[in-house]
């Protein structure tokens, strides 16, 4: 199976406010981040379905992290794939 990601992933490891219109806020830490997207760490029975938007906001970063919209583009076991939206 050949790796089709555009962007390079990095691994990080901090938290993030995952903010969902049905779901709420959650709490979640992120596995890695790439300028695409996000993956965060998340139980699958609670994520977003895929195609649904979220915003998120680092936490503990700095005190007015920018707000961002992202889209739940895949779903694992571990958690959920998100991608920016924003440029």
């Amino acid at each position: 199976m050949s790796d089709k990601r555009e962007h390079f992933r990095t691994p990080m490891a901090c938290q993030i406010k995952i903010c969902h219109e049905q779901l709420g806020e959650m709490l979640v830490k992120t596995r890695d981040i790439s300028d695409g997207g996000v993956f965060v760490i998340l139980d699958p029975e609670k994520a977003p379905p895929i195609g649904d938007l979220v915003t998120g906001q680092i936490q503990g970063l700095m005190d007015d992290a920018p707000i961002l919209e992202m889209e739940v583009v895949r779903a694992e076991s571990g958690g959920v794939g998100l991608r920016f939206t924003q440029t």
